[in-house]
């Protein structure tokens, strides 16, 4: 599996390209925790639960269905998580399904229960360019651990952060085009009441221009 700094890169990416406008920090941070939520299936090894077993490490909690049954639940809680049902059902359902991508794309372990209840096969990609990370703490803090986060910076962290880069980019472009084109707006509807003040103020001329007429001409027919 990544790391547990590396699994949450995917959900930073999307928040980015969504915009924080539309996705509440609630479920931000929520679907943060469920990038790592499918790694709590390591607390079975202190149970006696074997490795390869259905709710051993990347059986059940690494399913499709987990992350379903996740994006469902997220779906439920979404007022208060501040925002629209599909939204919290969608988001939710790539945290966990990204997590199982990512251990998928592993160099080592056993293959993740994707498909599982149709299948309890374990199943990697094909390509699998990201070192698996040790399970024991003592094993990170060594040269394999430095081993692993350059993999994961390389395959994972650089590809998410041009995402998360490219999408602000593009929104802040799209921003500024939209404020140019709310000034150009304003600058119109502006030239036009300043014209129709001048139309106005030209008829009123002309209307006194023509009482004076009038008062002129009642004045030389009265003498």
């Amino acid at each position: 599996m990544p790391t547990i700094f590396t699994h949450p890169a995917p959900i930073f990416a999307l928040g980015a390209a969504l915009g924080f406008r539309r996705v509440s920090p609630r479920l931000f941070w929520l679907a943060a925790f469920c990038t790592i939520l499918p790694d709590f299936d390591v607390i079975g090894f202190r149970l006696g639960v074997s490795y390869g077993d259905l709710f051993g490490h990347r059986g059940f909690s690494h399913s499709l269905l987990f992350a379903l049954i996740c994006g469902a639940l997220a779906s439920l809680a979404a007022p208060w998580l501040r925002c629209r049902r599909a939204l919290a059902f969608v988001l939710i359902f790539a945290a966990v399904a990204s997590h199982i991508a990512l251990d998928a794309a592993t160099s080592g372990g056993l293959g993740v229960a994707a498909f599982y209840p149709i299948s309890s096969e374990r199943y990697f990609f094909p390509w699998r360019p990201i070192r698996v990370s040790p399970l024991a703490l003592t094993a990170f803090f060594s040269e394999r651990g430095l081993n692993v986060l350059r993999s994961e910076f390389f395959w994972v962290w650089l590809p998410c952060l041009s995402l998360a880069l490219g999408a602000f980019t593009a929104r802040w472009v799209a921003g500024k085009r939209v404020a140019r084109a709310a000034a150009a707006i304003d600058l119109a509807q502006e030239a036009g009441f300043i014209a129709s003040l001048d139309l106005d103020e030209n008829a009123a001329a002309d209307s006194r221009a023509r009482v004076k007429a009038a008062i002129r001409a009642k004045h030389h027919r009265q003498s």
